[in-house]
């Protein structure tokens, strides 16, 4: 079985999508109150449903058109105010295990970076709550995996892999502006692989990376497509009730999601900063309260094995970047995804940022495992082991399973910034 799984990705990566949506799937309902920034982004989703008009004008509307086909399709509770987010957990674990099969050609080491980012704990949390920043991170994840697959497409499909890639890129911008940097990076990297290869921007001839096609011309059909997916998310908005949005509107409320998000917000008991989130300083209770019965939790924390090894890995990759491009990119977008929060103007930080890199400190993980599989063979199995038993022990904060009692955290809060 293990040697056709080897031989055979997509019946791996199906394997494990299985796996993942069951596991995110599994009491779903609880808790079954709005659970903490469901309060802004459910009754939005139910704005946008009904068209009534405007609300949370803070973010662009796909996340919230995402949560709110969930309501429509499985009704107006816990089940519809999730079900989006635990697919897009599902797409966002098996968008890691494409990354790092494409990156380097490994099914095993796809597979165990896949189970990290299952077990990493942010992505379970954001899995099973109405939130956008699940969204976030599936698109971002799927949208490096659409970039690597366009780069290694042999002439005639190298346009409809880039074009899914933009249309992806502008989807995770649509759901939220944080999206933007990544944008960005991605165009750097189309640069930067194809001067790495000898080509400036008006050649595409010789390139093992989107041969054939000019630097200039990916670049610009990249920026539009995205561009255009964007501005397509704003659709649903012309149709309101009340206040609806026009054509000489759309830059307008650009300015104004702008002025939304840059405002000084009063302090918060959950802010944290941003050199704070790889350390675990400061994790956020979503939940706890009495609820169905018992008293349950919902408590946002990495996997103590995945998020503090994962550092490790990272200086790893970095060490090994000179020598293989993979290990630079995934040490690069674990470095960049921190850096971003160091340098845009937020007044208050939350851990729940960390989110994307989170996933890519997994990824480092599997490509440190793979870099030094030959002096270490099995410490990919036995690090998983540590994972997924860490993972299980801390399951009842994560799932809001019925606790013993209302002290019951103390179980799991092992520092004071815990609590």
């Amino acid at each position: 079985m293990f040697a056709s799984l080897r031989d055979r990705p997509w019946l791996a990566a199906l394997l494990i999508a299985i796996a993942a949506q069951a596991l995110f799937t599994l009491h779903l309902g609880r808790p079954s109150k709005l659970t903490f920034d469901e309060v802004h982004y459910v009754p939005a989703a139910r704005a946008l449903l009904d068209l009534s008009g405007p609300v949370n004008t803070e973010h662009p509307l796909l996340g919230k058109l995402l949560i709110a086909s969930g309501i429509a399709l499985f009704g107006d509770g816990p089940i519809g105010w999730r079900a989006m987010s635990t697919i897009a957990g599902t797409a966002t674990v098996i968008g890691s295990f494409a990354v790092l099969m494409l990156l380097l050609g490994n099914v095993r080491t796809a597979a165990f970076g896949a189970l990290c980012v299952l077990v990493n704990q942010t992505v379970f949390v954001q899995a099973r709550i109405g939130m956008l920043d699940g969204f976030l991170g599936a698109f971002v994840v799927a949208t490096i995996a659409a970039l690597i697959w366009s780069a290694q497409a042999p002439p005639g499909h190298i346009w409809r892999r880039l074009i899914l890639a933009a249309v992806l890129a502008g989807c995770a911008v649509a759901v939220k502006w944080a999206a933007i940097p990544y944008v960005a990076l991605a165009c750097l990297g189309i640069v930067w692989t194809r001067w790495h290869g000898g080509a400036g921007l008006l050649t595409g001839r010789g390139q093992p990376h989107w041969p054939g096609v000019r630097t200039a011309d990916l670049l610009l059909g990249f920026g539009l497509i995205a561009i255009a997916a964007y501005l397509a998310s704003f659709a649903p908005a012309f149709f309101y009730a009340r206040d609806p949005l026009t054509l000489a509107g759309l830059v307008p409320f650009q300015f104004d999601m702008l002025a939304a998000q840059t405002q000084v917000l009063s302090p918060h008991s959950y802010q944290s900063d941003w050199w704070s989130w790889p350390l675990m300083l400061r994790p956020i209770w979503y939940f706890y309260e009495p609820d169905q019965g018992a008293v349950r939790g919902v408590l946002l924390i990495g996997n103590p094995a995945v998020m503090w090894a994962g550092l490790a890995a990272v200086a790893a990759c970095w060490a090994a970047a000179r020598h293989s491009p993979a290990h630079l990119l995934i040490a690069m977008l674990w470095t960049f995804s921190l850096l971003i929060f160091a340098i845009i103007p937020k007044s208050l930080g939350f851990y729940y940022y960390y989110h994307l890199s989170g996933i890519f400190v997994a990824l480092a993980l599997a490509a440190a495992a793979h870099r030094w599989r030959a002096r270490w063979p099995h410490a990919d199995l036995i690090f998983g082991t540590l994972a997924v038993g860490l993972f299980a022990y801390f399951y009842p904060i994560l799932s809001a399973a019925p606790l013993p009692g209302d002290q019951a955290f103390t179980v799991w809060t092992w520092f004071p910034g815990w609590r």
